[in-house]
Formats: structure tokens, C-alpha cells, sequence
């Protein structure tokens, strides 16, 4: 799910409430002049001129701000730099300045990263975009930079004259310009030319010659919605890429699911990169039509995307830097030698398979949701579903639409959101009144990227106090069926379980009203002892009888799915995917300040990762793309805070 511009104002506004304490002063340019006076001195300077630069308007703070920053930076002067955060600071960095996606927090780790990295990348040309804003003194203002080989952008938030948090992020590579907009390319030679090539005749040849004659830079391993956007954004960059499906055809990982599948999200939040949807889209779409836009959306943006294709293994050589990787496409063995893989085979991995005592004497259908097409095959049959997050609810919901007499079986509690609350308190940045406002869905992602992941619980304890009031009475009834919720282990609600384990939540469709009314039964509370012929024996002695058990369980690591393809000793070094290191269950420390192993190098050269929902795919398969194209064209790019260097 998004987050919304409120959850940002109601972040500094606890900060306001709570009257945190940092220091309301500034350093103007290379503090250095002022070592003679002493830190009492220089302190006193410091007030005054902090004092000077609040007292302006808040373009010309921001502008007297960036001004600094590009001084010091200009001079190579880390520790000065530095001297313009707030103690408590934060700089979300995504290529520009680490060839990495990270997080520095705090004024320590901001001057260690800038000495290890200014003197190659020579940030220049800071320049206001637009006016800055103002709420209750937090100044916010967009920026523009660049660096020695590339173009960035990026917001600031002052507090008290000084930097909060910062947030740069590479648009372009220089020389290297996507050919889009008034560099598009022409598309025909006005001249009669007995050797002309068609567009039709060109795509055929690529089409034959790549995977052949041709070796791909790039192979994407998996074609639905992250593969595809990714395909894009290397097609767009010049990269020759590949990308190879299991499926017959784009769009059938979301055709083959369960036949009442809508997106939760809406229209706003889930456009493809470079082909918007169209204006009367729906708001939630189903499966089955975004299925139709994946496959049109591959032929549109002209993609070597290969069906009925499946990665059978894959090995790199690193003395000649170059993977071998062997594919069987319908039926044939094909050997591709690509420089890099990715894989997109989902935000998670393999299916999480659970272990059910007993399941040899049940005498009926055991399926992981997978598996699950249709409720067709179950009506008038007693059904188990074991999980209650998303796909619990919408396979219930299926199995009871198709006549079925569904148990939900809750193993731990759910953190439930309505949509219609959701869509009002927590997508207003993704929405047809942001439009009006000139909120445009790339500034929308750039809104929800700068926002570090340290400071979101905060801010998503106070959006879900605000839901938790606003439905109260849902709530209380959703209990009194004997369904168990909480708000995570520190009452932030569903955004953070997303991101922290990516399990345990449900955004309300329908199947809340269902529970609540009894129509689907819940058993909660009490553990599955073992399978019984005829049913499931539960913990406390009680029987549940069941014709069919779907599993609703989850997904593994994406490491995993480099354990069958890789091996297991490529997957171990690389570690898991996906969580923040937050200390709860299924996601262990150390804390690691952005998602695990996702879209940055791993600690397998040439090897990533890319996936998430469509709006992280969207935005993050960008930056997948541009540091590929950098390493194609040789463009240095040193990665400050690699895989297993703790920085």
C-alpha cells in the first residue's frame, strides 16, 4: 500500500508535539573560518545566523541552505557539510552519491559517507525546483544536482534552519539520456532507400537474432509485472535484454490466479512506467484485465520477452565475468551468456509449504493457494483455509462465492484495514484530487521515497490511531466473531508489516462482512494438532470437519528461488530478501535501514533482485535499470556500503 502526504504531516507533527530538542542553528558555508573562536564562539555564530535564516521566507531558506551544502560539498569539506544536518538527520541516497541504495543516519554516518565518496563524485549545480512550503517550520523544497556522471533530484525538510532529512535520487545517466520526450527518436529516414529496413523487418531480426547470434547484457528471470516494468526501463536505456516467462503468455500470473482476484490498490497508485492508465480505467482492477494490459504493455514497449520459458540453472564465471545460464523454452535447451541476471520472480519466493501432521490419512484435497484457481470444483464442499492475510480473505471469499462452506483457520491475528478508509486517510497522494493539485504519480513516488525508513512507524502509529478511532465499531464487531486483530507488534498497522515481512495483513474488500455475519467461519486462537481422515484436530480437542484444506500461507525468501536455479552456497552468501531488520518475528536484526538485497548489488556480483508490488516496481526498477546501463557502458560506479561492509 501507499503512504499518504498525511502520514508525512502527521510524522512532524508528533515532532512538534513532542517539542524534540535540535540544535535551531546553522553553518553557513565552510565553517572553518571560525575554528579560532572556540566552540563557545562558533556556537554563538551559529545562533545568530540560524536565527538570520529563519527569519526568511521559505524559498530563500531553502535556497540559503542548498547554498551552503553546495559550497561545502564544492570544496570537499565533509565535515562542514555536516555541520547543516540537525543531529537526528537523515540522507536516503538512491545512486547518486553511493551507487547504492542507503540510508545514513545520523551526522556521523553522513560525514563518513561524503569522505569516502565526494572526491569521485563531484556533486555540482544544487538548484531550487519551484517554491519551497512551509507547515508549523518545517521547510520543504525539490532540488536539482548532478554529479560527475549523472543527473539527480531531490527534497530537503529544514527544522529550525537545518537539514532533517534529505533525499537525492539519480533521473538520468549523462550521455546516456533516455530517448524519450523532445530526444525521441524519429522512427523513419526521409529518403528513398533500396535498403530499407521496416520497423516490422528490424523487430523481427532482433527478435530472431537475440538469445542467438546476439548474447542478451541482461536476462530477467520471470515476466509478470516487476520482469515487464523492468524490461521496459533496459529497452528504454539501450540494454539488451531478455526477458523469460513460464508461463504461455504476459499477463497470465495474474490470469491463472483465483477468478474473483481484484488489485486492493488503486488505479492511481498501480501505473505501469512510460503508459499510464487510461482516464476511465477502473479504480481497482481485476485480474483478468490487468493480465490483457501486461501482454499489450509487451508488445507496445517492444519487449524480447520469451513464454513457455523456464530457467533450469544459471552459473557465473568470474574470471570472464559473464553468467551461463541454461533455459528450456518449449521443449528446447537453450544456453544464454548474459553479464547480469535479475531475478523478478515475485516480491517473495517459492511457496511457503506447512508442515500438517496427518496429512497422509486425509482423505481429501490439500492445495497451497498457488495452486488455487476457482472455487468452482468445491461447491457444497466443507473447505479449511489455513492463513487469514490477503489471500485467506480473497480465497475465502472465492470459495464462498462459489457455494462453499469455508472455515477460516487463524493462526495468529490480522492487522484489517477497510478500503474506503484506506482510500480516504492513506492513498491521498495517489489519487484524482492529488492530480488537481499537480501531484503526478512520479511525484507521488518521489514524495513516498523520501521518507527513511526509521521514521515510519511513528508516523503510521499515528495514521492507524486515526483509523482505529474512525472504525471503532467495525473493529469491535469484527472481535465479536471471534477474529483476532492487532496493529503489529508496535501498533503501525499494515504499511510496516508489508515491509517488515510482507505477511498478516488484509486491506477489507468484503470478506470482514462475511466473517461478521457468519457467512465464512473463523476458528482463532488455538493451534492444528494433526490431520484426521475426515478433517483437522485442534489443539483444545475439537474436530473441524473439512473435504478440502487450502493453505494460505505465504511465500519464502527470494534466496531461495537462486538455491534451485544457482546453488545453495550463491544463495546463502546473498542472504534473504525483503525486511528492514526491525527486531520483530520474521524480520531479525541488525537493523538495516532499507529492504534486504532489493534493487542494489548483492553480495553476488552481476546478480539482483527486483520485485514488490506495482507501485515499488514502478519506481525501484529505474534504478535497477540505470546501474545495469552504467556497468554496460563502463561507467564507474563505486558502491559505498557493499554487501557485508558494515558502514
Amino acid at each position: 500500500m501507499a503512504r499518504s502526504a498525511k502520514t508525512d504531516e502527521g510524522f512532524w507533527t508528533e515532532c512538534r508535539r513532542a517539542k524534540l530538542e535540535h540544535p535551531s542553528s546553522v553553518a553557513f558555508g565552510d565553517t572553518s573560518s571560525h575554528k579560532g573562536e572556540g566552540k563557545t564562539g562558533r556556537r554563538r555564530l551559529e545562533k545568530v545566523e540560524g536565527q538570520q535564516m529563519l527569519d526568511m521566507a521559505p524559498s530563500k531558506q531553502a535556497a540559503t541552505w542548498l547554498s551552503s551544502l553546495a559550497r561545502a560539498l564544492e570544496a570537499g569539506d565533509a565535515e562542514a557539510a555536516t555541520n547543516l544536518f540537525v543531529e537526528d538527520c537523515y540522507w536516503r541516497d538512491l545512486l547518486t552519491f553511493t551507487w547504492n541504495i542507503k540510508t545514513m543516519e545520523g551526522r556521523a554516518a553522513i560525514r563518513d559517507m561524503l569522505d569516502a565518496t565526494l572526491a569521485t563524485i563531484k556533486p555540482a549545480r544544487w538548484q531550487l525546483s519551484g517554491e519551497a512550503s512551509s507547515d508549523e517550520g518545517i521547510v520543504e523544497a525539490w532540488f536539482t544536482f548532478e554529479s560527475s556522471s549523472a543527473w539527480g533530484q531531490g527534497i530537503m525538510r529544514l527544522q529550525d534552519g537545518r537539514c532533517r532529512t534529505l533525499f537525492t535520487a539519480m533521473t538520468d545517466l549523462k550521455g546516456f539520456e533516455e530517448r524519450k520526450g523532445p530526444a525521441r527518436p524519429l522512427g523513419v529516414r526521409h529518403k528513398a532507400d533500396p535498403d530499407r529496413e521496416t520497423w516490422s523487418e528490424a523487430r523481427a531480426r532482433e527478435t530472431r537474432d537475440l538469445g542467438s547470434g546476439q548474447q542478451p547484457y541482461c536476462l530477467v528471470i520471470g515476466g509478470g509485472q516487476g520482469g515487464i516494468m523492468l524490461g521496459a526501463r533496459l529497452r528504454q536505456l539501450g540494454v539488451p535484454a531478455i526477458i523469460i516467462e513460464k508461463n504461455a503468455q504476459a499477463g497470465d500470473s495474474w490470469r491463472n490466479r483465483y477468478r474473483s482476484l481484484v488489485l486492493h490498490d488503486p488505479v492511481w497508485y498501480d501505473h505501469l512506467p512510460y503508459i499510464p492508465f487510461p482516464e476511465n480505467w477502473p479504480v481497482f482492477t481485476p485480474k483478468d484485465k490487468m493480465g490483457d494490459w501486461l501482454e499489450m504493455y509487451t508488445r507496445v514497449m517492444e519487449l524480447n520477452y520469451w513464454t513457455s520459458t523456464r530457467c533450469v540453472s544459471a552459473s557465473y564465471d568470474e574470471a570472464e565475468k559473464i553468467w551461463t545460464v541454461e533455459v528450456e523454452r518449449a521443449g528446447e535447451r537453450i544456453t544464454l551468456k548474459p553479464k547480469h541476471i535479475v531475478f523478478a520472480t515475485g516480491a517473495y519466493g517459492p511457496p511457503r509449504r506447512i508442515d500438517l501432521p496427518g496429512a497422509d490419512v486425509f482423505q481429501g484435497e490439500i492445495l497451497h493457494s498457488s495452486q488455487y484457481s476457482s472455487g468452482e470444483k468445491f461447491r457444497g464442499r466443507r473447505v479449511a483455509v489455513i492463513g487469514a492475510a490477503s489471500s485467506g480473505h480473497d480465497v475465502s471469499v472465492d470459495l464462498w462465492e462459489s457455494g462453499a462452506e469455508v472455515t477460516m483457520i487463524q493462526r495468529s491475528p490480522t492487522t484489517v484495514v477497510k478500503s474506503d478508509t484506506l482510500m480516504e486517510v492513506g492513498f491521498e497522494i495517489f489519487s484524482e484530487d492529488a492530480l488537481a493539485r499537480g501531484i503526478t504519480t512520479e511525484k507521488a513516488d518521489m514524495i513516498v521515497a523520501s521518507t527513511p525508513f526509521a521514521l515510519l512507524p511513528q508516523s503510521q502509529r499515528a495514521l492507524y490511531d486515526i483509523i482505529k478511532a474512525r472504525d471503532a465499531a467495525f473493529y469491535d464487531r469484527l472481535r465479536g466473531a471471534g477474529f483476532a486483530i492487532d496493529f503489529g507488534d508496535d501498533e503501525t498497522g499494515l504499511l510496516m508489516k508489508a515491509y517488515r515481512t510482507g505477511s498478516g495483513y488484509y486491506i477489507d474488500v468484503g470478506a470482514s462482512d462475511l466473517i461478521i455475519n457468519g457467512e465464512i467461519g473463523v476458528r482463532s486462537g488455538v493451534g492444528i494438532k494433526s490431520l484426521t481422515p475426515t478433517g483437522i484436530l485442534f489443539d483444545d480437542g475439537t474436530e473441524l470437519a473439512a473435504d478440502a484444506i487450502i493453505s494460505c500461507t505465504g511465500y519464502q525468501s527470494m534466496n531461495e528461488t537462486v538455491a534451485a536455479i544457482v546453488s545453495r552456497e550463491v544463495a546463502d552468501k546473498v542472504g534473504p530478501c525483503w525486511g528492514i531488520g526491525s527486531g520483530v518475528k520474521g524480520d531479525p536484526g541488525p537493523w538495516q535501514g532499507e529492504l534486504r538485497n532489493m534493487w542494489k548489488p548483492t553480495a553476488q556480483e552481476a546478480l539482483w533482485f527486483h520485485g514488490g508490488n506495482l507501485a515499488l516496481s514502478r519506481f525501484y526498477s529505474k534504478f535497477v535499470a540505470l546501474q545495469i546501463k552504467a556497468r554496460m557502458e563502463g561507467v564507474a560506479t563505486p558502491v559505498y556500503g557493499a554487501p557485508g561492509v558494515k558502514l
